[in-house]
């Protein structure tokens, strides 16, 4: 047994050797963007940036190569000859994809890196930004600012996250209630289809156009660039940060907030941290409620309509502090408040953790008994490890259509609940524990949330809700227990556009759309 396991293994690497030489051969041209497994920087390119730490261990399936172009004719080539040697393709922008789907496989693949793709062109007078797919919001939240102080564009928080990825898979922020998301503003798109044919949203047409603004673009291509509506805010806009202890009332807090923040003024975008903390009682955890707010305005209209909605936190105006919107999003984004905006050009601005992730759609008040119950299952973790945040909707949000774009999740969604656990060390058992923790808490959970689908947000990718096979085609039955959660009714055009214009399914992953199964 042991002679047989030994030639089958050599067996296998000289089928990857082989494999490995032709597509060399064919990427000659571009062979100065290539990383193989014999370069020296080869582990240094693959291992950076990461988001997940569990993905990024000596056990972690690597890459036949990496291809880092600086041009999109490196993409075309990297498509041609990653289809002709059937190579599985995984695309690359920021690193953040949290099952890590953008770049680990099961199976013989390589990996389009597209970090340095970065360039970020702003039209002032048109109000309108060509972005490549590599650039990170935070550096297209500079360039913007650079420009103007006025414009704004309407994505999430982290500076670290790309553009490419978030993107394509909708991207909430701070401004959703006002303006929606970044997948609503974009206006056109560049793309390499799977013939390696560059097409642009004329000659893509609507049906590809519209599946690539929130159904993810690693479906249908690789999306080089995105051409986007900025939008327009005040010079001066408001935050504040307030946050309450359980000992200080924080659950009856939480509870009034379901009713308040969905349906407060659009201008006002009110979300809530949950972290753990120690009381005033010596030794004892307790659950913080951290109230962090943005308002499209002055503290006393910030005050004003407070007090008129949710004068039980008792805002004063002390705790409001009035800054441009560039400096919100330093205030916004986990770093020293005197960070200077330089800091949004930084792609290692947080420390990497191992961690898992779920969401959540919430359609109805959660009462406060059910509060109660997750504080407690919120305490059963080391400290430090567990956040949990509620984004409210309403707003504009309410007003755009399900199948607008492939993003489902608008009117009558209260709020959006992003759960995350951590833990520090790179061991099996302390992994286990944790996933096993917040899938315990996903459950206890299930009796107040979204139903028939149970809806998730796709850019928190979780591989807890199905997955597609190994091979080449997945059924539409087995692929919709997880599109149906995070695409509803839309995924259904979604397997249509995929079957249209990829009906190979040469860009495929664990959770990417499959095409109908050939007849």
């Amino acid at each position: 047994m042991s002679l047989l396991l030994f030639v089958l293994f050599s067996c296998s690497w000289a089928i990857v050797s082989h494999g490995q030489r032709d597509i060399l051969q064919c990427l000659a041209p571009i062979s100065g963007v290539i990383y193989t497994r014999n370069n020296s920087s080869f582990l240094s390119v693959l291992d950076f940036p990461y988001g997940n730490l569990r993905f990024s261990t000596p056990t972690t399936p690597k890459p036949f190569l990496i291809v880092k172009p600086t041009h999109v004719s490196h993409i075309q080539a990297a498509v041609i000859c990653s289809r002709k040697y059937g190579l599985q393709i995984r695309v690359r922008s920021g690193g953040h994809d949290y099952e890590g789907l953008s770049f680990v496989s099961q199976v013989p693949f390589v990996i389009i890196d597209l970090i340095n793709l970065r360039s970020i062109n702003i039209d002032v007078e048109k109000q309108t930004a060509w972005v490549q797919a590599g650039a990170t919001i935070g550096e297209l939240y500079y360039t913007i600012a650079e420009k103007s102080r006025t414009l704004a564009f309407p994505a999430g928080v982290c500076p670290t996250v790309a553009v490419g990825g978030h993107f394509s898979g909708g991207g909430y922020g701070m401004l959703m209630r006002k303006f929606g998301i970044a997948a609503d503003h974009i206006i056109d798109a560049q793309l390499v289809d799977v013939d390696g044919k560059i097409l642009d949203r004329n000659s893509m047409g609507e049906d590809l156009f519209w599946a690539i603004r929130g159904g993810g673009g690693a479906s249908f291509g690789v999306i080089s660039a995105v051409k986007i509506k900025l939008v327009s805010v005040p010079s001066t806009v408001t935050v504040f940060t307030v946050t309450k202890t359980l000992e200080q009332n924080a659950t009856k807090l939480v509870h009034k907030w379901q009713y308040v923040a969905p349906k407060i003024d659009e201008d006002l975008f009110l979300r809530i941290f949950f972290r753990d903390t120690y009381s005033s009682q010596r030794g004892k955890r307790t659950i913080q409620a951290i109230f962090t707010a943005l308002f499209l305005g002055t503290p006393d209209q910030l005050i004003t309509l407070m007090k008129q909605s949710f004068p039980e936190l008792g805002l004063v105006k002390e705790d409001c502090v009035e800054m441009s919107w560039i400096e919100s999003i330093i205030y916004f984004a986990k770093v020293p408040n005197d960070s200077p905006l330089e800091s949004m050009l930084n792609r290692t601005l947080y420390p990497e953790t191992h961690f898992k992730a779920k969401s959540d759609y919430v359609k109805e008040p959660i009462p406060e008994t059910a509060l109660e119950g997750l504080w407690q299952l919120f305490l059963e973790v080391k400290p430090g490890l567990v956040e949990i945040i509620f984004s409210p909707y309403g707003g504009k949000m309410d007003e755009i259509q399900e199948s607008e774009i492939p993003f489902p999740h608008r009117a009558g969604n209260l709020y959006g609940i992003h759960y995350n656990v951590s833990w520090r060390r790179d061991d099996n058992l302390e992994a286990q524990k944790h996933i096993n923790w917040i899938r315990r808490l996903y459950s206890y959970m299930a009796p107040y949330v979204s139903k028939s689908p149970r809806a998730a947000y796709v850019n928190y990718r979780d591989l807890d809700l199905g997955s597609n096979n190994k091979g080449i085609y997945t059924s539409y039955e087995q692929a919709s227990r997880w599109g149906l959660k995070y695409f509803k009714n839309n995924f259904k055009r979604l397997v249509r556009v995929k079957t249209k214009i990829d009906p190979q399914n040469i860009f495929r992953h664990e959770q990417s759309i499959p095409p109908l199964l050939p007849e």
